[in-house]
């Protein structure tokens, strides 16, 4: 693709770098961009600016925080004694968003992948461990997809701490065998929250 100017074909092959977005799309953003006031461009520049270099990982669960400790982990009416367990950040926000969950969170980072080479050691198991070890968690909720590495991942937690005394439970299985969890919709998923059922090494 040829371009008039350099720095249209830079704009156009950076956004084109973007998941999802190839050189066609990416022109006609740019192209976009160019009509608006320059205004609307600088802020999405300063949002895009602040996003890389101000957001931050809560210290206690992982999930993406504009402060040390995320709101859900400061939040004194979330209920401490449940802990549910997600593979990434957008997990959390959709299981927020059915209503249905009021405990706490902890976000694993990715689950486990021998074909991808992620290991257990390359997630955050060890702040489980951590969370455990106050004594205030009860239950632990596998809310993994519903695939053979989120199933890995949930057993290898499971094995891992099932002698510490607490409750394992799992999401039930409203979301299909082989389904991410970030594309269920808010009403399957919020019904497998709250009709979760026991986890123990037969599942």
């Amino acid at each position: 693709m040829d371009f008039p100017s350099k720095v249209l074909a830079k704009a156009v092959d950076e956004i084109s770098g973007l998941p999802g977005i190839g050189k066609k799309s990416a022109l006609r953003l740019a192209l976009h961009l160019l009509k608006q006031p320059e205004s609307q461009a600088i802020a999405l520049g300063d949002a895009l600016k602040n996003l890389v270099q101000l957001i931050q990982y809560c210290r206690e669960c992982h999930n993406f925080s504009d402060t040390e400790v995320c709101d859900i982990c400061a939040n004194a009416k979330r209920n401490e004694e449940v802990l549910c367990i997600v593979e990434d950040v957008r997990d959390v926000m959709a299981i927020e968003n059915t209503g249905k969950f009021h405990g706490k969170y902890l976000v694993l980072g990715g689950k486990i992948s021998p074909m991808e080479g992620i290991g257990p050691g390359q997630l955050h198991i060890t702040s489980i461990d951590r969370k455990l070890e106050t004594g205030v968690v009860k239950e632990l909720i596998f809310a993994l997809s519903a695939t053979m590495e989120g199933d890995t991942t949930a057993y290898y937690i499971f094995k891992k701490f099932r002698h510490r005394g607490v409750t394992f439970s799992t999401i039930s299985r409203g979301i299909s065998v082989g389904d991410e969890l970030e594309f269920a919709d808010e009403i399957s998923l919020g019904r497998s929250i709250q009709n979760r059922v026991p986890y123990n090494e037969a599942d």
